[in-house]
């Protein structure tokens, strides 16, 4: 039996492929298909079963189209209420995989009906079964779990219950085998933030180290409920796009837009985000638009930021990225956005300043200063500027009117929520910094920080 993960940073997911050298197994793909169909391809083998280990809220998934595409059985919860045929399975059973057999284990948490699942293999002459490795999904992650309130916020502690139960049920399998879940690699989904899971991740190596394995039920249920950060605005449409089947076609097509038909959508009111570096945004952009830099994070901030079913243009200056930028918005439902390549010609006449954390310590006296720190709640907590504003990203657009008068000096963790946050307020009229530096560099420069409650 082998394994390759197939990792999705721009969903912060990870899906696998599970082989037997001729027959394959699908976990939790993405509604982009093609690095799957490209595994499988490079592998040599058939793909013969697909598996949602659940109905996922953070992207579109692209189970029911692979496996119409290859003639493979899909499988998702028999309890789960979708407008598709697919092969409903239940805590128990067994389904052969080429030589391989799969068992479908209940491990309901992350959601109601989320199952995982143990795959086995036979190896050597006396076809002795291996240990194997548990596709967990939402369930068990690298030294946390997946969070309990997305379903519905009311049943977040009843599923917190049932989640610490499930973890210890897959935890009491062989401690040779191995643990492959989904969510865990920078998805919102996750409970906490995870650990690396690089390498050979085994059920016996968490006993000692995950909290759901080493703390008692009420504690680890208060624990992990009263920690759950913020969810990301389009988590909330997920969920009913994957039980219509949205990812059995890959979206509509982008469509080209003109230069006045970028200034029409600015002066409509529309979101026009710009690709390009925060770095080159800051130097010079269109009036109205939006910095959010291409990279791993862009669909989570634009399907976050941006209210579900607005238009959306993006702008760049290297076409040939336009369409990775358009595949990852299409995983998580938003399609048909416009594009526009940016030649030169456009006024790029909007601008504001950038410096690091050493700029912000030599400014000079006589400018109000007003700084407003951008990350999330935990962060914030943790450490921050003595007489910060807090301001989370997500809730710039809605609160910006509140900040004071003065130069807004915007930063994060790293510079790319600053970035996001610095165009957003830029574009209501504010003179803004944007601090675009990583925030271990204030420890190195010595500027004093204090740990308290979001503000």
């Amino acid at each position: 039996m082998h394994v390759i993960t197939i990792p999705l940073p721009a969903q912060g997911n990870r899906c696998h492929l599970v082989h037997d050298g001729a027959s394959a197994l699908v976990v939790d793909p993405p509604r982009d298909l093609r690095p799957v169909e490209r595994a499988a391809e490079q592998a040599g083998v058939d793909i013969r079963v697909v598996a949602d280990t659940h109905v996922h809220n953070d992207y579109v998934s692209g189970a029911l189209g692979l496996a119409r595409r290859h003639g493979a059985d899909y499988l998702l919860s028999a309890d789960e209420a979708v407008d598709f045929e697919r092969v409903g399975v239940r805590d128990g059973d067994r389904v052969a995989v080429g030589r391989m057999s799969l068992e479908v284990l209940a491990t309901p948490g992350h959601t109601r009906h989320h199952q995982a699942f143990l795959v086995t293999g036979a190896t050597g002459a006396s076809g002795s079964p291996t240990a194997g490795a548990v596709f967990s999904g939402g369930s068990l992650l690298h030294g946390t779990v997946g969070r309990t309130d997305l379903v519905d916020p009311r049943l977040a502690t009843d599923l917190a219950r049932a989640q610490w139960r499930s973890a210890r049920r897959l935890a009491a399998l062989d401690p040779a085998t191995l643990l492959h879940p989904t969510h865990g690699f920078g998805s919102f989904c996750a409970g906490r933030p995870a650990e690396a899971g690089d390498g050979d991740v085994t059920l016996g190596s968490q006993r000692g180290t995950n909290p759901v394995l080493t703390t008692a039920e009420e504690t680890f249920v208060s624990d992990l409920v009263a920690g759950f950060g913020p969810v990301p605005r389009h988590y909330g449409h997920m969920a009913p796009l994957n039980r219509a089947g949205a990812g059995r076609s890959v979206g509509r097509a982008a469509r080209p837009v003109t230069a006045a038909q970028v200034s029409d959508a600015v002066l409509a009111g529309a979101w026009v985000v710009d690709l390009r570096g925060r770095d080159r945004f800051a130097e010079g952009h269109l009036t109205g638009s939006v910095s959010v830099e291409q990279g791993p994070q862009l669909a989570t901030y634009v399907g976050w930021l941006v209210p579900w079913g607005d238009d959306i243009v993006l702008l760049t200056d290297d076409p040939t990225r336009l369409g990775e930028a358009v595949s990852d918005l299409a995983a998580i439902g938003i399609e048909g956005v416009g594009t526009h390549v940016l030649d030169g010609s456009e006024a790029m006449g909007a601008r504001y300043r950038r410096t690091d954390w050493a700029g912000y310590r030599t400014a000079p006296a006589g400018v109000r200063r007003v700084v407003v720190d951008v990350r999330q709640r935990d962060e914030w907590q943790s450490g921050h500027l003595p007489g910060a504003l807090h301001l989370p990203v997500q809730d710039v657009e809605r609160a910006a009117h509140r900040l004071p008068a003065g130069e807004l000096w915007v930063h994060c963790r790293s510079g790319y929520r600053a970035g996001i946050a610095a165009s957003l307020l830029h574009r209501t009229g504010r003179s803004v910094v944007h601090v675009d530096d990583g925030w271990e560099r204030v420890e190195e420069l010595a500027i004093p920080t204090v740990a308290g409650l979001a503000a």
